[in-house]
This record gives structure tokens, sequence and C-alpha cells, in this order.
């Protein structure tokens, strides 16, 4: 299905104040007023920050926690955008959430993880959206599906909304990891493979669940040529109703853009290029090697499929599959490689190998699986 194809540059939602990386940060949730804008103020003179979020509707696993203050914050948001000029966006969930945000004259609006892993909450929202032009930013489902998060997009898209982002806020695990939600960068990358004009930006903050790791993530993010970044910020963390541990102060915030952003441009930036364009030269290299091991592999399927034919075997081998399969994915983590990246490439090779073997034999032995 053609989708996605006539985006709005991210750079072109609005006329930006800031330069790229175009920055959303503010507290995870909007307490009081006070809160607010002092907040709000304090990141106004952060260079990199374009625009201020807040959370007036918070999704909780279960009652009684802090769920948001509601349509009470929306006039300071609104005070906010008047008082410092940065746009102003917010989380919603219903058409009711939309609705409100826009009679407060909100920019943007963002979908939830919870939200966007809920296909019929997403058609809702893409069917109130009609007709309007504000910004939409979809973040990630809770679980590593891209096809989820995909349907999430293209439901908004075919509803008329073109100025759409991605953001990636990571994915959960029930494992024990250094995030609260594991990256999972190869999943972004297919994303951007397949949808090269989609803006993306990157939440560290849900990534981390920790300050003590938003630099590092935030930096990764800048690696990836990320159109954006989405930090949580708050004047006084230690004393948040909600996600205190990932948030950064605002002083903390302007100290970790600066260094990430203001380099010496000299002779660092030289010797970075020529080490680049030597590294590239390997990859190049090593790229031709692979794809030489790869042909060799190819004719080793189609010599196993001659030999199929002979003896009338199906191409079909599903014990042997598994034992690959896993020999594989033991062998790649061993390696340092991620599982999911070790079984999409298994399972490519593995498609093309069944492939050469069915056009040496007989059609009527083709299968699914092979070698």
């Amino acid at each position: 299905m053609e989708s996605l194809r006539d985006l709005v540059d991210f750079g072109k939602w609005f006329d930006w104040s800031s330069e790229k990386p175009r920055v959303i940060a503010g507290p995870c949730a909007a307490e009081s007023r006070t809160q607010v804008m002092e907040t709000a103020q304090a990141l106004s003179s952060v260079r990199y920050v374009a625009a201020f979020r807040a959370g007036i509707w918070k999704p909780r696993t279960r009652p009684g926690s802090f769920e948001g203050v509601g349509e009470e914050g929306l006039p300071w948001l609104r005070e906010v955008k008047r008082e410092t000029g940065l746009r102003v966006v917010v989380e919603i969930a219903s058409p009711d959430h939309l609705q409100k945000a826009l009679d407060y004259n909100i920019d943007m609006v963002w979908l939830g993880a919870r939200t966007t892993s809920n296909p019929f909450s997403v058609r809702q929202i893409a069917e109130a959206l009609k007709g309007t032009d504000i910004p939409v930013l979809v973040k990630n489902p809770v679980h590593p599906d891209l096809e989820l998060w995909i349907g999430a997009l293209e439901r908004l898209y075919q509803s008329g909304i073109r100025k759409l982002a991605a953001v990636h806020r990571g994915f959960y695990t029930a494992e024990t990891s250094t995030y609260r939600n594991l990256p999972h960068w190869e999943i972004l990358g297919e994303l951007k493979q397949r949808f090269e004009q989609l803006p993306v930006l990157v939440d560290p903050s849900h990534i981390a669940g920790d300050s003590q790791y938003i630099e590092e993530l935030t930096q990764k993010a800048i690696d990836l040529d990320a159109d954006g970044l989405m930090i949580e910020a708050h004047t006084n963390p230690s004393k948040a109703w909600s996600d205190a541990r990932q948030q950064l102060t605002p002083a903390e915030m302007n100290r970790m853009l600066r260094q990430m952003m203001e380099k010496d441009t000299g002779t660092d930036r030289i010797i970075h290029g020529k080490n680049m364009a030597n590294l590239r030269e390997q990859i190049d290299h090593l790229d031709r090697r692979m794809l030489r091991i790869l042909t060799q592999r190819m004719q080793m399927a189609r010599d196993i499929g001659e030999i199929k034919k002979k003896n009338q075997d199906a191409v079909l081998q599903t014990d042997r599959w598994k034992e690959v399969l896993k020999s594989r994915m033991a062998l790649g983590k061993k390696m340092g490689l991620g599982g999911r990246f070790i079984q999409r490439l298994m399972e490519l090779i593995h498609h093309e190998s069944m492939r050469q073997q069915t056009d040496t034999g007989d059609q009527g032995h083709q299968e699914k699986k092979g070698d």
C-alpha cells in the first residue's frame, strides 16, 4: 500500500526558533500552574528547546496513582505559549482529549505507547482528526511490533494528517536491563528505511528510565541524525509526581546539549572526517566479502536442491531449519549481536536459500521453508 509519501518535513511544521536537533522538553506531568510556568521559563532559554511538553492526561496501570490534572492544565499551557513563545504539546488518548486540546490552541499532540498499541483507539482519534491540520507525534507501541507502529501512522495518514512523525521511546521488556525500555535501534532503522520521508524523534527519557543514562542515549539519537528529541525536564525532579528518576533539571539539559552540539569544528573535526572515511572504506571491503560468502552459500543451497530432487526429498526440512536457527542465534549472542537481528538475518538467508533450491527442483515439491 502506498503510504506516508507526501509528509511535511519536520523543520517546516512551524517557524521554529531553534536549530536542529529540535527538542521538545518539559515535565512528565503538569502538576500546578507554578510548576509548569517555572519549568517553561527555564527551558525557554535553553538553545535547542523548541517546544514545551507536559502530560495532562496520564494513563496509569492501576487506579489511585496520579492520572494528571486533566483539562485544568490546558490554560497553563496556553499561558506558556503566550509568555515564552514555545510551542506546546500534550498527549491525547481519545477524541475528547483531542477536541479539548484544539479548543485551547495546543500546537501538537502525541499518542502514547499504550494508545498506539490499540488500533481501535487510533482509529477513533484518526476519525476525529479529519479536517484538522494539527501535527501528530506517534510513540512506538509498548512491545517491539513494527507493523503495529506503522499501522497507527497509516491510520492517521489516511485521515489527512501530513505533519506526522514517529517518536522512538523504547520497548517494554521483562528482562533485566540497564534501561527502562530496550532501544531496539534496528527497529527504528527499519522504519526509516521503509519510510524515508517520515520524521523521527527519540525520547531518551523513557528509554533510560534513569537520568544518568539520558546523555548517552541523547548522543546516540544525535549520531543517528534524529529529527528531534523529546526529553523530560522538571525544576525539582526529586519532587515530581510521576517518573521522578528520568527527569533532568533545565540547567542539566542545557549543559548536556551545549556539550554535545557546540563542539570544536577545527582540527578535531578534520581528524574525525578522515577516521570516518577510513572506517567506511573498511566497511565497503567487508560488505563485498560478505556478499561473496553469501553467493557461495547459495551455490551450496542449489547443490542441496539437486540432491533432494534426485532423492525425491521434500524441500521442507523443519527440524533442520530449527536446528540452524537455534545454533546461529546462540553463536550470534556470543559474538555480541542482537537476537532479533540474527533471527531476521537468518530468516532472510533461509528464504533465499529456499528459493534457490526450489528453482532447481520439481515445482511440486515447493514449500515455504528450505534447507
